[in-house]
């Protein structure tokens, strides 16, 4: 009987090491993180308590009374394209500015990193912000738990641990997210929660998208001679993947594309391999051989936009055919003509004859790097943006997300498919008609 007891405990340690593992395949891509949440994650906690008294605003926090006077800082619905980062590292407060103005102190607000500042490798006190030459250096950030009702901001990322946080009355709280909908946690036990979101998402109260392109001032151009990216390239599209089963179907998509053009997949999804402990020489590989790279996200949500397409599209020499947010949400993230997105093209095999185009003409090909030289990535110097908004909350009062869960999940914010069912990208389809028939 003990003999037999043991068997069963063995089959079932294999089992669930088996499990595991078949896990952290599929919902791990080749240069993403793992899923952000853990085990602390529960469902059905108590509703946070909510004592301070200020305005809600509705289910999408635009602020209609946000300060037209300026430039944006907030979310609103006359300026709702724009994600108010580089306004937002300039920006102080009046509060602050009348402080200086009279050579006053201005008090240090405590920002409180739920997460530990271990996890963002983030130095204690006012040091960051002194580091960084902040628009406004007065805060300084702990981890110390005991802390949290002196805390002015409380940071959380998507693993929350809300049900043991006391609040004091005026206290933001921000909820800090970098995977889509689709891989974090349910918000409905703490929809009304959240004063501030901080994610990719250009509606965001503090937008921290994976990168930020922006054109160059034309006194510092340094732009290089014409160049033929297209020379000595005799491969065709390139993809580096390793999650073979994400919800948006772009393996399959991948596999009917390369019915019609060579398509070369890397790592454990294909039959290429190029090991990610050597990404440079990977990358080496992709501009020497190839001109064009999938950069397919894992889900087909607003504005989720990755390292997949910043670092293994734009930063390197092929053109990014990019799977994931919408059209108009890749054109408000990146340079002018710098992509190629699928749903531009009733099929996979109607995007394979345009690459087939491309691939004839250099100089159609070349038109996608016209961008390079003009355009760079910046720092968003997003503690500096908490800091400054942090000293905001005398002047425009405190107010909070109605439904965060919603505005995270809701509507159309992701889909299963194409971005082609939705009205607004039906415009972009037939104006992209009209720059293909130029070849």
């Amino acid at each position: 009987m003990r003999r037999y007891t043991l068997k069963v405990l063995k089959v079932f340690a294999a089992t669930f090491l088996l499990f595991v593992i078949y896990l952290n395949i599929s919902l791990t891509d080749l240069v993403s993180d793992p899923i952000p949440w853990g085990d602390d994650y529960r469902q059905g906690w108590p509703h946070p308590p909510l004592s301070f008294s200020g305005k809600r605003v509705h289910d999408h926090n635009v602020n209609s009374s946000s300060r037209d006077e300026g430039l944006p800082i907030y979310p609103s619905i006359s300026r709702y394209s724009e994600d108010r980062i580089v306004n937002q590292i300039h920006f102080v407060s009046q509060d602050v500015q009348e402080k200086q103005q009279r050579g006053e102190s201005i008090p240090l607000k405590k920002i409180l990193v739920e997460s530990g500042r271990s996890s963002w490798k983030l130095p204690a006190g006012q040091e960051l912000f002194v580091q960084q030459n902040c628009s406004t250096q007065a805060c300084e950030l702990t981890d110390y738990r005991h802390a949290t009702q002196n805390a002015d901001v409380v940071v959380f990322t998507d693993t929350l641990f809300l049900k043991s946080y006391p609040r004091s009355p005026d206290q933001i709280w921000a909820l800090f997210m970098l995977e889509s909908p689709l891989y974090t946690p349910d918000f409905r036990s703490y929809r009304s929660a959240f004063n501030w979101t901080a994610t990719y998402r250009h509606d965001s109260t503090i937008v921290t998208p994976y990168e930020k392109f922006v054109p160059l001032n034309p006194s510092l151009l340094t732009r290089t001679p014409t160049r033929n990216y297209a020379a000595g390239k005799r491969r065709k599209v390139a993809w580096f993947v390793s999650n073979c089963y994400a919800l948006n179907n772009r393996m399959e998509y991948a596999r009917e594309l390369g019915q019609y053009i060579q398509v070369d997949v890397y790592g454990d999804c294909g039959t290429f391999q190029c090991s990610r402990h050597q990404s440079d020489e990977c990358f080496n590989m992709l501009n020497r051989d190839y001109k064009f790279y999938l950069s397919f996200e894992n889900s087909n949500c607003r504005d989720y936009i990755t390292e997949k397409f910043f670092i293994n599209g734009l930063k390197n020499d092929v053109v990014p055919i990019v799977m994931g947010a919408a059209p108009e949400d890749y054109k408000r993230a990146a340079p002018p003509h710098s992509f190629i997105h699928v749903d531009y093209f009733q099929s996979p095999k109607h995007l394979a004859a345009y690459l087939h185009q491309l691939d004839h003409n250099d100089s159609l090909y070349n038109e996608y790097f016209a961008w390079k030289g003009l355009w760079d990535n910046i720092n968003t110097y997003f503690w500096c943006r908490v800091c400054a908004l942090a000293h905001d909350t005398k002047s425009r009062g405190v107010s909070w997300y109605r439904d965060v869960e919603t505005w995270w999940r809701g509507g159309d914010v992701c889909i299963e498919k194409s971005w082609r069912e939705v009205p607004s990208v039906q415009e972009q389809i037939a104006d992209l008609a009209v720059t293909l028939r130029r070849g």
